[in-house]
């Protein structure tokens, strides 16, 4: 019946009412007619087919208006319904109509603008996992005081899983059971600690995102038959790099070290080996340390805190590729000629000994200031020598397309303690940019070369942006009074680097190019190969870091299998054509999961931090503008809510079109990019929320920082 009725509703565009679907299957008794309505009525709870208030059905996919997605809600009170294959619907708060952050839900579309704006008619899911709370008293009861303030629910615990709790206990809850639509029996489930003790915070918000920060047993037992030095026996098979220089660049705190790189000059060619810790040599398929990998699918890397993928006996032990000891490596050697190409290439199993464990800021002092530390005399040729060579391959990327949106990041300085002392913007120099031209080169080198195999794989893939997204970012930069020379109607890679380097001199560069970031697709695994858009390149793959991404680990197994163990068997084939589709969905969306709780931990620790900052004044520009306020940022990327009730003189309007607050009488309006000096009036570590008010406009007084 229920096939009957889809095939029949396939083309059909208007809803329709049940006795003209029982016309059109052509039922003629009572029977066939309650057997439709209850078939109708499954396809709904199936979220299939779309009830309307008259009754009248239609198939989801065939109403245009009608969208099922997972809602996901941030803090400044907005949320987007996630779409497959179109653009996200934008969900004002006062729109959300009970539905909670993680719900799939049933939306409408109210409005095709600058973004599409929709309303939620209907939760149609909810799943809620552990959640983090504080534990408070009220009316001589203990409660909980959930951390994730989109999660909109209330918790009735248990009081025997009450046991060793106080208040300012920080603990994981299990919710066992619904009593109502918002109302939960809830559990504790583990006492994280106390909300002041050192590390807690940071702590609640990884079990926030189901980040595990501990290992099982059968794990631990594992590690105990997990060499510390390499054995001789390992060796065998693999080509011996050691007389060779090789040396790895990373930052000061560094200790797990993934990559390696090493170059020579072979006549007029640059041979450039990037190295990389043969993490699959320990780290095997069914087993625990395996299982538990896949599971956390990504290191996170949370302030100061490193929650790694892989036990730390290995991640920072035998797998890192730490100075003076014998390491396992895959090794990706390229010969590159003068104009960037590669014209030749080799990837094998080797062994390594790095000969110095070189820091950024070192590196860069060599390459930028001609500066030679200690310890760096011997490499120093080398080094200029490589830097010669990333600059090279760098044209050559940005001639084919590759996009760099100069994103600037934040770093959090700690005291002892782990209380924020200071935010930074983090300084990217030709250090950096050298290691990362390195890496993406061999990343395209081992994709190309299995792509070309004709095997299944997994690749790192960006798709082509959407065009009604990039045509709303060039209206919004009209509306901030520029006219733009470069015309998006074929969108290419080198569409948008011409878009960036004409905006590269606005003001206002920094948010619009982040503007731009956010109107392009994500990046994420995928077993089919659609290149990647931002980087240029026709097929790209994560290679480089094994210890600390799922997915790189996946890719040494296959080009074992591939390369080293030659089998092709169909047997083969056929396991990882089927196994990689749930690989690469999972490993995506663990690094979700994983960014996410950095963006939190980042928003947390700029709030503690501006908590000794309450009464200062500083300059900032507008990033984002919503129906209650705009949030401006300041120098050092620390971004703080302006309430629309603040603004003096006028009652502001939010006109979604014009991206702005507008004043009913004045007219005045505030815009993205507009420059305002504010002062802090509020802070909360707790809320993770910062609020200004306007001290006064397009002024150049104020702190920098």
């Amino acid at each position: 019946m229920k096939e009957e009725i889809l095939r029949i509703l396939k083309n059909v565009h208007e809803a329709k009412e049940p006795i003209e679907i029982n016309d059109m299957l052509g039922f003629t008794t009572a029977e066939e007619y309650r057997a439709l309505e209850e078939s109708l009525e499954e396809l709904v709870n199936e979220f299939i087919i779309y009830k309307t208030k008259k009754e009248k059905y239609i198939l989801v996919k065939n109403c245009p208006s009608i969208k099922i997605g997972r809602l996901t809600v941030n803090k400044k009170g907005y949320g987007f319904v996630i779409l497959e294959k179109e653009d996200d619907l934008y969900i004002a708060s006062d729109n959300l109509n009970g539905a909670i952050h993680d719900d799939v839900v049933l939306a409408e579309i109210i409005r095709n603008g600058v973004k599409k704006e929709g309303r939620v008619l209907k939760i149609l899911k909810r799943e809620i996992n552990d959640m983090v709370g504080e534990i408070i008293v009220k009316d001589n009861q203990m409660l909980i005081d959930l951390d994730d303030d989109k999660k909109d629910i209330e918790l009735v615990l248990k009081k025997e899983s009450l046991v060793n709790c106080v208040p300012g206990h920080k603990v994981v809850v299990r919710l066992d059971k619904e009593l109502g639509k918002k109302k939960y029996l809830a559990s504790v489930k583990r006492i994280l600690g106390h909300k002041d003790d050192p590390g807690v915070d940071i702590l609640s918000i990884a079990y926030k995102y189901a980040i595990e920060t501990e290992f099982n047993e059968d794990v631990l037992k594992e590690l105990d038959s997990v060499p510390t030095e390499v054995r001789d026996n390992e060796l065998q098979g693999r080509r011996d790099l050691t007389d060779k220089m090789i040396f790895t660049i990373d930052g000061a705190h560094t200790k797990d070290i993934d990559d390696a790189i090493s170059l020579e000059m072979e006549d007029n060619l640059y041979v450039l080996g990037v190295h990389i810790a043969d993490v699959s040599h320990y780290v095997k398929e069914n087993t625990a340390l395996g299982d538990a990998a896949y599971e956390r699918g990504t290191s996170c890397y949370l302030a100061d805190t490193v929650i790694p993928m892989i036990p730390h006996k290995l991640s920072n032990g035998i797998c890192s590729l730490n100075e003076g000891v014998f390491r396992l490596t895959m090794s990706c050697v390229m010969k590159i000629n003068a104009s960037g190409k590669i014209v030749s290439y080799d990837i094998f199993p080797s062994y390594i000994k790095s000969r110095k464990k070189m820091t950024y800021e070192a590196v860069n002092d060599i390459l930028m200031r001609d500066q030679v530390s200690e310890g760096y005399e011997e490499f120093v040729l080398t080094l200029k020598k490589m830097n010669e060579l990333a600059h090279i391959l760098r044209k050559e990327k940005e001639s084919r397309g590759y996009i760099d949106f100069n994103i600037d990041e934040a770093e959090v300085i700690q005291d002892e303690s782990g209380r924020a002392i200071d935010i930074i913007k983090r300084e990217r120099e030709d250090g950096e940019v050298l290691i990362e031209d390195f890496m993406i080169a061999a990343n395209e080198t081992v994709a190309s070369h299995i792509y070309n195999m004709d095997l299944p794989f997994i690749y790192r893939v960006h798709g082509t942006p959407n065009s009604e997204k990039i045509d709303d970012f060039v209206n919004l930069v009209k509306l901030l009074g520029y006219e733009l020379q470069t015309r998006v109607t074929d969108l290419t890679p080198v569409t948008m680097q011409k878009l960036l380097y004409e905006l590269s001199g606005k003001p206002e560069f920094s948010i619009l190019s982040s503007m731009l970031l956010r109107s392009m697709k994500k990046a994420e695994y995928s077993k089919e190969n659609i290149g990647h858009f931002g980087l240029g390149s026709k097929a790209y793959t994560h290679f480089t870091s094994p210890i600390r991404r799922f997915p790189d680990l996946t890719v040494h197994r296959l080009l074992k299998k591939y390369l080293v163990e030659n089998d092709l068997s169909m047997s083969t084939i056929s396991y990882y054509d089927n196994a990689l589709v749930e690989i690469a969905e999972h490993s995506s969306e663990k690094e979700v999961g994983s960014v996410n709780a950095e963006r939190d931990v980042m928003d947390m620790k700029m709030a503690e931090y501006m908590e000794s900052h309450i009464g200062e004044v500083y300059d900032g520009m507008i990033s984002t503008v919503t129906n209650f306020g705009f949030f401006v940022e300041l120098p050092n990327l620390v971004e703080g809510l302006v309430h629309v009730s603040t603004l003096k003189g006028d009652f502001f309007t939010y006109v979604p079109e014009k991206l702005a607050l507008i004043g009913n009488n004045t007219k005045k309006q505030y815009r993205v990019g507009d420059r305002l000096c504010v002062k802090v009036v509020s802070a909360s570590k707790q809320t993770a929320m910062i609020d200004f008010e306007i001290v006064k406009e397009d002024s150049t007084d104020g702190n920098q920082k």
